[in-house]
C-alpha cells in the first residue's frame, strides 16, 4: 500500500476534525467538498466572512452543505478564546485588547480551535506564509513533550521497491530549519521518526545523512555537527533505531552498507533520511523527482504536539486534499 493509500484509510477510520484558517479561499472550499464527501474527516470548519465564503461557493457551484463556517470577529467564542489566548501570551507582552485583536487572525484562531480541543488538525497557508502558520503552531499548540523544534519533512515515493519502505522514504528538513544546531538536528531526527510511523506505518530506520561514514579522523564542522547531534539523540531516545554519519548510498544500499559501514544497525536499510542542513536537504528531494523520477509529497510540518500544516499559495486542491489528510491521519 502507497503512502496516499495509507494515509486516506487510516484518516477514514479516524474520522477527525479539520480546520481550514482559509475559508474563503475557492481552492480551500473545493477540497473541503471533498474530504467531506470522501469521508476523509468528520466535520470541517471554514474560517473567515460567512458572506465571503458563500458568495464564492455559489460563484464556483460547490456546495457548503455539512461543513462549519466560523467568522473570527463575530463568533460568540471570542470572549473564550481571547482570554485563553491571552493566558498563553500574557508574559510575551500581549496584554487582554491585544489579545482580543489578536485572536482573530483565522491562523490563530484556527490554533485555538486545536489548542482548546475544538478541532483535531490545523491547515492554513494559502493566503499566507510559511513562517505565519509556523508561528501560529509553537505560540499556540506548541512543540511535542521534549521537542523544541518545529521542523519539516518530505515523503518520498520511489519506483524502487527495495528502498525505505516499499519504496517510500521520509526526507527531513527541506523547508523549515535552514542550519540546525545539533539539538535542533536532534530535534529533527526525533520528529522525522515519528513522522515515518505515522505516514509509513513502520518503525523508523534513521539515518543522519553527510558526506563521510563515520569518520575518525579530525573532521569538518559540519561533520562534527552530525556526530554531535547523534550523540544527543542516542541519550533522549536510546530505543530508537538511528545510525550516522552516513552517505546516502550507505544508508540505502545494504552492499554498500556492508563494505563502507560494516556493523551498521541500519545494514543499509534507512526509511528515514535526516539532512545536515536545508542547503543538501532540500536539493536531495528535488533531484529524487527531477532525475530519480519519484513522487515527493508534502512538506509535511512536525514537532507540533498536535497536527499543524502548511499549504503554499496556489496550491491545487490534489496537494490541499493530500495535505489534509496527512494532518488527519496523525490527529490523536
Amino acid at each position: 500500500m502507497e503512502f496516499i493509500e495509507k494515509i486516506r484509510a487510516r484518516a477514514k477510520s479516524l474520522q477527525k476534525r479539520l480546520v481550514l484558517s482559509e475559508g474563503a479561499e475557492i481552492q480551500s472550499i473545493r477540497a473541503a467538498r471533498i474530504i467531506l464527501d470522501e469521508e476523509l474527516a468528520s466535520s470541517v470548519t471554514l474560517l473567515g466572512r460567512e458572506s465571503e465564503i458563500e458568495k464564492l461557493a455559489l460563484k464556483e457551484s460547490v456546495s457548503l452543505n455539512g461543513m462549519n463556517l466560523v467568522d473570527p470577529l463575530r463568533s460568540r467564542e471570542m470572549q473564550k478564546y481571547a482570554a485563553e489566548y491571552y493566558s498563553l501570551r500574557k508574559l510575551h507582552g500581549v496584554t487582554q485588547d491585544m489579545a482580543k485583536t489578536e485572536v482573530t487572525s483565522p491562523l490563530r484562531w484556527g490554533a485555538m480551535m486545536v489548542h482548546l480541543d475544538e478541532a483535531d488538525a490545523l491547515v492554513g497557508g494559502a493566503d499566507n506564509d510559511q513562517a505565519d502558520v509556523l508561528w501560529a503552531g509553537l505560540a499556540i499548540i506548541g512543540t511535542t513533550p521534549g521537542v523544541k523544534t518545529a521542523s519539516s519533512c518530505f515523503v518520498i515515493q520511489s519506483n524502487n521497491t527495495s528502498l525505505g519502505v516499499d519504496g517510500a522514504l521520509i526526507f527531513s528538513d527541506c523547508t523549515v530549519v535552514p542550519s540546525p544546531l545539533p539539538d535542533q538536528l536532534a530535534d529533527i531526527a526525533i520528529s522525522s521518526a515519528q513522522s515515518c510511523r505515522d505516514f509509513l506505518g513502520k518503525d523508523p530506520a534513521v539515518a543522519m545523512i553527510s558526506y563521510t561514514n563515520k569518520s575518525t579522523r579530525t573532521v569538518h564542522k559540519d561533520v562534527q555537527k552530525v556526530k554531535n547531534a547523534m550523540e544527543i539523540i542516542v541519550k533522549r531516545e536510546p530505543g530508537l533505531l538511528v545510525d550516522g554519519e552516513l552517505q546516502m548510498d550507505t544508508a540505502l544500499i545494504p552492499e554498500v552498507s556492508n563494505y563502507k559501514a560494516p556493523g551498521s544497525p541500519l545494514a543499509g536499510r534507512a526509511n528515514t533520511l535526516v539532512f545536515p542542513d536545508m542547503e543538501s536537504a532540500n536539493p536531495a528531494y528535488k533531484t529524487a523527482v527531477i532525475l530519480g523520477g519519484a513522487e515527493a509529497y508534502g512538506p509535511f510540518l512536525q514537532g507540533f504536539a498536535k497536527p499543524v500544516c502548511f499549504i503554499p499559495r496556489k496550491t491545487s486542491v490534489i496537494k490541499i486534499i493530500i495535505t489534509c489528510t496527512a494532518a488527519l491521519s496523525k490527529a490523536k
